[in-house]
């Protein structure tokens, strides 16, 4: 999860060297923490919270397949 996280993140920013995601679990839930560049937190966001559901979404698709339970937040 840390991993497509970071991919994605990456992809989107203008400085991908200050992408970083932290990961908290208990038992079935997986938490994860993105921080950005605070140039960058707009694009991961977009507009109205766009590019964020849609991350949040794939993070979901990904996280049934483990039978796991996932949430994103995004820090500023």
């Amino acid at each position: 999860m840390k991993e497509l996280v970071e991919f994605l993140a990456k992809a989107l920013v203008d400085n991908p060297d200050q992408v970083q995601v932290a990961v908290f679990e208990e038992e079935d839930n997986i938490r994860l923490e993105l921080k950005v560049a605070d140039a960058d937190i707009g694009k991961v966001i977009g507009r109205q919270g766009r590019i964020a559901k849609a991350i949040r979404t794939v993070l979901k698709a990904a996280a049934v397949k483990n039978g796991k339970k996932v949430s994103l937040d995004i820090l500023d």
